[in-house]
């Protein structure tokens, strides 16, 4: 699934920089990383930076001409359109990227009970 979110204007490529930090920012930044480690195909462009980007997408140039750059950020999954106006939530990234982690098992973390191989016994007999 191929997610691409336009996002207007920034000071730097995520937005988040300077001192005053909009937390909305820091969020997305944090839920796109986050998907990336999942495997998402998800890619942020900021019209600052990738200007060529929102021209050469016939959908996002229209938006732009439309609703200028304060209908921004425009999300979109395989090429159509699902939000503008606000970042989408990582439930809402989750969901545009067809995944459902309730589904999925969770890993186990093999931790070993003391009385297994632990440094010190129960019975206190052995000890590291």
């Amino acid at each position: 699934m191929k997610i691409r979110v336009y996002e207007p204007a920034l000071c730097c490529n995520t937005g988040v920089c300077g001192v005053d930090l909009d937390e909305n920012l820091v969020n997305f930044t944090a839920d796109l990383a986050y998907l990336k480690t999942l495997g998402v195909d998800i890619e942020r462009h900021n019209l600052a930076n990738d200007p060529t980007v929102f021209v050469a997408n016939d959908t996002v140039r229209t938006f732009l001409e439309t609703a200028g750059s304060d209908g921004l950020p425009l999300t979109q999954v395989e090429g159509g359109t699902v939000m503008t106006g606000k970042y989408p939530s990582r439930d809402q990234l989750l969901r545009f990227a067809s995944i459902d982690l309730a589904s999925k098992p969770k890993q186990a973390l093999n931790l070993i009970a003391a009385n297994e191989g632990a440094c010190c016994s129960p019975s206190g007999s052995s000890c590291c």
